[in-house]
């Protein structure tokens, strides 16, 4: 369930990028991934005191369309440390799988997150990453 959990976190994580190029880097991956935890967290009703992700590997970069506006579907590993109230947990090489969707002025991103229906993509929800 831990690892369901962080491939869940990492679909979530984006990244600021600071004008710099159209792609998403590795910075905004990491904190794509680490949104994508927190959204996970209040789902599941934990506390994380400490949430640690390292050594992001992206290994494929697929441009896509996300509500009209452009993005990436970026897929990866990563190594993460969870600190909870009661125990430690730490897991390398973890599959990730993010949807990230530049805003139109280009000066933002948003993780994206996908709502299914038994046809594919009915809708996504969105959430600016800081």
């Amino acid at each position: 369930m831990v690892r369901r959990l962080v491939l869940i976190v990492l679909v979530g994580l984006l990244t600021a990028c600071s004008g710099v190029g159209v792609e998403p880097n590795r910075e905004l991956v990491q904190k794509a991934i680490a949104l994508q935890m927190q959204q996970t967290q209040q789902q599941l009703q934990q506390q994380v005191r400490d949430l640690d992700i390292k050594h992001i590997k992206i290994a494929q970069k697929q441009p896509i369309s996300i509500q009209d506006l452009p993005g990436y579907r970026v897929q990866g590993t990563y190594d993460l440390k969870i600190k909870l109230p009661k125990q430690q947990l730490t897991q390398p090489k973890n599959p990730f799988e993010v949807y990230l969707q530049r805003q139109k002025e280009g000066k933002t991103w948003r993780l994206a997150l996908p709502q299914f229906s038994p046809n594919g993509v009915s809708s996504w929800f969105t959430y600016l990453i800081p």
